[in-house]
């Protein structure tokens, strides 16, 4: 029997995830049903590439909504422990990155929510678990996917 995949999301994950299943039932599909429509009634599909883009269109939509309802049918609601004073999922973390001098805020989120370039990390990436359960004034050693090693401050955790 297939063991069930368990999707771990923050509460502000899951409603981004059930809005992102509304746009697409309710304006995506039908948006693509006209663009269908209206290529249909341009003639030979054979080679209509309205036809097709409107299709391969269809295809990814459809493939996005079953992928969002399997996520919120197995879907796990990771609740932040505000007491804690150690880096864990839910948690903003405000990193000082030695070698460069930089200081950077990260929000540590489910694999699936992950967008660093809104500043939202996975627990589970390389950096999420070299952090994961440290405090406040550590310094740690985070070796990436690529076998490169570099050292994180912890500054402030919320």
């Amino acid at each position: 029997m297939a063991v069930k995949k368990q999707y771990e999301l923050t509460q502000t994950g899951l409603e981004q995830l059930k809005a992102e299943l509304v746009e697409l039932k309710d304006v995506k599909r039908k948006e693509n049903l006209e663009a269908l429509k209206e290529a249909r009634e341009q003639g030979d599909l054979s080679e209509n590439a309205d036809y097709d883009a409107a299709r391969n269109e269809q295809a990814r939509i459809e493939s996005r909504i079953l992928e969002i309802e399997s996520i919120l049918k197995n879907v796990k609601i990771i609740r932040t422990n505000d007491d804690s004073s150690s880096v864990n999922i839910g948690k903003e973390v405000v990193l000082k990155f030695i070698e460069k001098n930089k200081e950077v805020t990260y929000h540590l989120v489910g694999t699936i929510e992950a967008d660093p370039l809104k500043g939202k990390i996975s627990i589970e990436s390389p950096l999420g678990k070299a952090i994961k359960g440290r405090e406040v004034g550590e310094v740690v050693t985070v070796k990436s996917e690529t076998n490169k090693t570099f050292n994180v401050e912890i500054l402030s955790i919320n």
